[in-house]
C-alpha cells in the first residue's frame, strides 16, 4: 500500500491532515456550541449545520474555477489556508454576534474552497505518468487516512478544552445543564429542570449561575476555535517548506502543453460523455453525504440527549487518548511479530510495544475511577476507524483485483448506499421506544426523571460509526480517485470542485432533514435515511452501464 509512492504524496497528505484537523476540531463542537451558547433547538441548529457545510463543499467551485484560469492550484491553496486562519480567528471572537458569526462561517468556507479541491488535484497530477497510474488508488486512500488521523485526534482536542475552561471556572460538564440554563435565563424552566440546576448550583442564584455556566461553556468553545486557526499555520508551514516535493506535479495542463511534455487529448464528445459520467456519479453521492454528515448533527444531538454518557472504565478505553493510542501500539506490536521474513529487530520492537501499551492500560484500569464522556467525542471513532479499515479494505480490493473482481469506483460507491442503509438500521433499533425531541421538549432525558433509565449505551453510536466508517471507504476516496481518472485535464479542478459541490447538496440536505428530528418520532427519522440510501443504490446499480460506456469513450 506504501510502496513506489513520491514523497510529495506525503507533504501534500501532512498538510491536508493539519488542514482537517482545524476544521474538525471546529467542526466537532459547532452544533454544541450553536445549542450551548446561542441556545438554539436541533432544527435551527441543524439548519445552519446543514448550511454551512454546504458553502464548505460549494465553494470549490470557486477554488477550483480560480485554479484552472491561470491562478494555480499551489497559490490558490496558500490563499485557503491564510483565509482559513482569519475564519477561525473571527469565530473565536463570535461569541456574542451572530452577524460576526456568519461574516466567521463565510470566510472558513471560502478558504476551505480554494484549498480542499486543488490539493487533490495536485495528488492526482503526481499518478500522471504511466508508471506511476495504477497507484492512484491506493494514494487517495493514503491521502484520506491522513486526513482522518487529524480528523480523530480533533475532537478530543476540542472536548479537552471544553471541559478545562468549565473546570477553571469551577464548573463539571453536564449536557443537560446548557439547556436548561437557557429556559431559566428565558423564564420558561420546568420545575424538573430549576431541581436539576438548583442540585448544580449549590447555595447560587439559579440566574447567576445559568450565565456563568454558559459564559464558561462558550469560552471553552472559542477556544477550540482558536486552535483550528492555529493548526492553519502547521498546515501552511508543510506546504511551502516542503514544495520540491511536489512543485513538478502543481501545473496546469495547458502549461504541462507548452513545454513539449506528451498529453492527453480528448475530443469534444469524450469530453462531453466524461462529464455526463462524473455528473450521475455525483448525483448520488449527494444522498450518500446526506447520510454521512448527520455526525455532527443529529448523531451529535442523539449522544447529548439519548446517550449514556456516563461510561465503565472498559468504555473509557475508547474515548481517552492515552488508552486508544496504547491499543494502537498493542495492534502495530503484533503485527509487527507475524510472518515468517520479520526480523529480529522488529519483533523486539513489536513486543515493547505491546508490553508498553499493556502496561499502560493496566495503570490507567487501576487507576480508574467514574467518568463522563462529551457527546463530540463521539465523531473521533469515524476517522479513528478509517485509519485502521483502510488497510483493510485497500487488502479487500487488492486480493479481488488480482483475481480480476475489482469493482469500478461507481460499484463500489453503489455498494456503499447499501451499507450506508445497514448503518442507520442500527439506530432504527437504537432509537425504538425512545420519546422524540418533541416531547423531551430538547432536554436531555438523563435530566427527565420519567425517562433518565431510559438512556441507551454508547455502543449504539460507536456500531454505526463503524458502519459508515466502511460505507465512507467504499465512497469518498473512491470519488476523488474516480474523478482524477476521468476529468478532462483541461477542468480537473473545476471537476474536483464539482464532486466538492455535490457534497455540498449532500450536506445542505443534512442540515434540511435535520428539522424531521425534531418533529417525527426517531425511528421515523432514521427510517427516513434508510430508505433513501437503498434507493440511491439501486439507482446507482441501474446506470452502471451507462457510466461504464461514457467513461472508457
Amino acid at each position: 500500500m506504501f510502496k513506489g509512492h513520491p514523497k510529495g504524496l506525503y507533504v501534500l497528505a501532512l498538510s491536508n491532515m493539519g488542514e482537517r484537523f482545524g476544521y474538525y476540531t471546529m467542526l466537532a463542537i459547532f452544533t454544541l456550541f450553536l445549542q450551548d451558547h446561542y441556545g438554539m433547538d436541533e432544527t435551527g441548529a441543524a439548519t445552519l449545520y446543514g448550511a454551512f457545510l454546504a458553502g464548505i463543499y460549494f465553494l470549490p467551485l470557486i477554488g477550483g474555477i480560480l485554479a484552472d484560469a491561470g491562478f494555480g492550484y499551489g497559490r490558490t491553496v496558500i490563499a485557503g489556508l491564510f483565509t482559513m486562519m482569519g475564519g477561525y480567528i473571527l469565530l473565536s471572537q463570535a461569541q456574542n454576534n451572530m452577524i460576526l458569526l456568519y461574516i466567521s462561517l463565510f470566510v472558513i468556507a471560502l478558504g476551505v474552497g480554494f484549498f480542499k479541491g486543488n490539493v487533490a488535484v495536485i495528488v492526482g497530477n503526481l499518478y500522471e505518468k504511466s508508471e506511476k497510474s495504477h497507484l492512484r488508488d491506493a494514494a487517495f486512500n493514503i491521502y484520506y487516512m491522513f486526513i482522518n488521523i487529524g480528523a480523530f485526534f480533533a475532537p478530543h482536542l476540542a472536548g479537552y478544552l471544553k471541559v478545562t475552561l468549565l473546570g477553571n471556572s469551577g464548573f463539571t460538564y453536564d449536557p443537560a445543564i446548557p439547556k436548561i440554563a437557557h429556559d431559566v435565563l428565558n423564564n420558561v424552566a420546568s420545575a424538573d429542570q430549576i431541581h436539576k440546576i438548583t442540585q448544580f448550583a449549590g447555595g447560587t442564584e439559579i440566574k447567576t449561575f445559568a450565565q456563568h455556566y454558559i459564559d464558561a461553556i462558550s469560552n471553552g468553545y472559542s477556544w477550540g476555535f482558536a486552535a483550528a486557526g492555529f493548526s492553519m499555520v502547521i498546515s501552511l508551514f508543510i506546504f511551502l517548506i516542503f514544495r520540491k516535493s511536489y512543485k513538478d506535479s502543481d501545473y496546469l495542463h495547458k502549461n504541462k502543453k507548452a513545454t513539449g511534455a506528451p498529453v492527453v487529448e480528448l475530443t469534444p464528445k469524450q469530453t462531453k460523455d466524461r462529464i455526463f459520467a462524473l455528473i450521475l456519479v455525483f448525483i448520488i453521492v449527494i444522498f450518500f453525504w446526506m447520510a454521512f454528515h448527520q455526525n455532527g448533527s443529529t448523531l451529535t444531538f442523539f449522544a447529548k440527549n439519548y446517550t449514556n454518557l456516563s461510561v465503565s472504565k472498559y468504555t473509557y478505553l475508547l474515548f481517552n487518548v492515552p488508552t486508544l493510542l496504547s491499543i494502537f501500539a498493542i495492534i502495530i506490536g503484533i503485527a509487527m511479530l507475524i510472518g515468517k521474513a520479520v526480523k529480529s529487530t522488529t519483533r523486539i520492537i513489536g513486543l515493547l510495544m505491546i508490553v508498553a501499551g499493556g502496561a499502560w492500560i493496566g495503570v490507567s484500569l487501576s487507576n480508574f475511577t467514574s467518568a463522563e464522556v462529551g457527546p463530540e467525542l463521539f465523531q473521533a471513532f469515524n476517522p479513528m476507524f478509517v485509519v485502521f479499515l483502510t488497510f483493510v479494505i485497500v487488502a479487500f480490493f487488492t486480493f479481488l483485483r488480482k483475481r480480476n473482481k475489482e469493482p469500478n469506483p461507481p460499484t463500489k460507491i453503489g455498494y456503499g448506499m447499501i451499507i450506508t442503509a445497514v448503518g442507520f438500521s442500527i439506530m432504527l433499533i437504537a432509537a425504538s421506544g425512545l420519546p422524540s425531541v418533541a416531547t423531551t421538549g430538547g432536554n436531555a432525558i438523563t435530566g427527565i426523571p420519567q425517562y433518565a433509565g431510559m438512556a441507551v449505551s454508547p455502543y449504539w453510536l460507536i456500531s454505526i460509526y463503524f458502519t459508515l466508517t466502511i460505507a465512507e471507504l467504499f465512497t469518498s476516496p473512491m470519488g476523488l480517485s474516480f474523478v482524477a481518472k476521468v476529468a478532462p485535464p483541461k477542468i480537473r479542478g473545476t471537476m474536483q470542485a464539482g464532486w466538492l459541490a455535490a457534497t455540498a447538496c449532500g450536506n445542505y440536505l443534512a442540515g434540511f432533514i435535520g428539522r424531521f428530528y425534531q418533529t417525527w418520532e426517531l425511528w421515523q427519522f432514521f427510517l427516513l435515511i434508510i430508505i433513501i440510501a437503498l434507493l440511491s443504490a439501486i439507482i446507482m446499480f441501474s446506470i452502471l452501464k451507462i457510466i461504464n460506456r461514457a467513461t472508457e469513450s
